[in-house]
């Protein structure tokens, strides 16, 4: 009996821990960390946005990345003055070490002076997205 209190016991935390990452993944939320950090085209590999600049960290084999860079496409081309830019997180780990990028894909949003007002991990929605744009518009 005690091993069945164990296991029900186990499968409850997990579930409650698989509802609260699936909750939190694709969210666009604003980081402590990222106040006040800028990017320039030297870093990005090319120029900002006129408005907004969405900056993807891929990589490779990574299958919501193609997802993502699907939906963020959408939005650049939806929304004017928006500009999408994907990097290979394994190109470029200096990077990803100074922005502390956990997990692919990593979105941030840039505003037009390339500070960074936004970030989401995993699918981001594409409502959310158009939303944290309005914030950094």
């Amino acid at each position: 009996m005690t091993g069945l209190m164990v296991c029900v016991a186990v499968f409850a935390v997990a579930s409650a821990y698989g509802v609260l990452h699936r909750r939190r993944s694709g969210r666009v939320r604003v980081r402590g960390r990222d106040g006040g950090k800028r990017l320039g085209a030297a870093e990005l590999g090319g120029d900002l946005g006129e408005k907004a600049t969405l900056v993807q960290f891929s990589s490779a084999f990574c299958a919501p990345c193609r997802a993502t860079r699907r939906v963020l496409g959408e939005v650049a081309d939806m929304v004017a003055g928006v500009r999408h830019i994907e990097i290979d997180a394994e190109d470029h780990l200096e990077l990803v070490r100074e922005l502390d990028i956990l997990k692919t894909p990593t979105v941030l949003v840039l505003d037009a002076d390339g500070r960074v007002v936004r970030r989401a991990t995993g699918l981001p929605r594409k409502a959310d997205v158009i939303a944290a744009l309005g914030e950094a518009v």
